[in-house]
């Protein structure tokens, strides 16, 4: 390549260029095979990446129409508004998972997060009486110190986010036991409970505040600069930082959202059962990591998309609606959905091998064309 960007012909360009008219004008923009091999290598992931998400939208349907096939109840709108409201916590912290797996973390406090979150938001309304409107955005917030919190030890501590996301597993569930003594909090007010449990028309109101989510977070994916970051963090954080991206500052926003999401999901776990129970949560963080590697992300960073999320997180929730609807034992419920795990990762891990071996094709192809030219 010259200075100025064209390429240099080579040899055999400058023996069709030496008839009058023939060939390719010597100097004229061709560009090397290296940099078109290069655009079909990031189309082909991202052809990758619709296929993945695709897989799991049509294993959803498929599921979804031998479902209704075996079982009538499956169709029935109470039976589907269940799936949405149960599908929506799921869902919710799912979103803020990918965004985590995005940059190549992981965050396994969320559901003692959520569990912290909800029960202190109900003491809040029971105890010291405060209107459920800032008792609700309290819990959420308490989700986002957590995250900060996480963010902070991975960020500029350097744990890994494995340790520093366990360690807060631990501590938020202990301090959920701890306030609440291991009881449930009852005696909510019915203005809260709405936000679980009630109906805006037709539609429920986890269902709408999913969308909301949804809405907010294909927008920072997509739109925002911490989107941008967060895929080229998660692709190589070493790059990143050659680049000018403070990583540090980016990886705390990250767990930062994931906290609130967690703290959301929480509050409206708790206004769906009418209290703050110190047991919610157990597991959710392996549901929210499932589901947003269903949905396509990698766990090697830098892909994942919030559909993708969301078609993992109803997957799986339908899985567990259809063995109920079929009286399946509830424990093959987990090792089916473990099952899909494997697929999904084994799926990620192969195809990331086969575009490893591509980018290493077209390195030496890039190479080998510099020292022709």
């Amino acid at each position: 390549m010259n200075s100025g960007g064209q390429s240099v012909a080579t040899g055999a360009d400058m023996t069709r260029t030496g008839g009058a008219g023939g060939g390719r004008r010597v100097g004229e923009e061709s560009p090397p095979a290296g940099a078109r091999r290069a655009r079909g290598s990031v189309l082909r992931q991202r052809l990758g990446d619709l296929v993945s998400q695709a897989a799991a939208l049509a294993a959803l349907i498929v599921i979804a129409v031998v479902l209704s096939i075996l079982s009538p109840r499956f169709l029935s709108y109470l039976n589907l508004s269940e799936v949405v409201v149960e599908g929506a916590v799921t869902a919710i912290i799912a979103v803020g998972a990918t965004l985590v797996i995005v940059t190549a973390g992981v965050d396994l406090s969320v559901g003692s997060v959520a569990a912290l979150s909800g029960v202190l938001g109900a003491m809040l309304m029971v105890d010291a009486h405060l209107p459920w409107p800032l008792a609700t955005v309290a819990g959420v917030l308490l989700g986002g110190v957590a995250g900060l919190v996480n963010g902070a030890l991975v960020s500029w501590v350097r744990l890994a986010p494995f340790i520093a996301t366990l360690g807060m597993m631990g501590v938020a569930r202990g301090l959920t036991f701890m306030s609440t003594g291991a009881v449930a909090v009852y005696g909510l007010p019915p203005g809260f409970n709405a936000l679980g449990q009630g109906y805006l028309g037709p539609i429920p109101v986890p269902a709408i505040c999913l969308v909301g989510v949804i809405v907010v977070f294909a927008f920072i994916f997509t739109r925002t600069k911490l989107g941008r970051y967060a895929y080229a963090i998660g692709s190589n954080k070493d790059s990143a930082r050659l680049m000018g991206i403070p990583v540090g500052r980016y990886l705390v926003l990250v767990y930062v959202l994931q906290g609130l999401l967690a703290g959301f999901g929480g509050m409206i776990a708790t206004a769906r059962v009418s209290s703050g129970q110190p047991n919610f949560g157990t597991g959710l963080e392996l549901e929210a990591i499932a589901a947003a590697v269903i949905g396509g992300a990698s766990l090697f960073g830098g892909q994942g998309t919030v559909s993708g999320a969301i078609i993992g997180a109803f997957l799986i929730q339908v899985i567990r609606d259809g063995s109920v609807l079929l009286d399946v034992n509830i424990y093959l419920q987990d090792v089916i959905i473990g099952i899909v795990v494997w697929i999904a990762v084994a799926w990620d891990y192969f195809r990331r091998r086969r575009i490893t071996e591509r980018t290493r094709g077209i390195q030496q192809s890039v190479r080998q064309s510099v020292r022709a030219g």
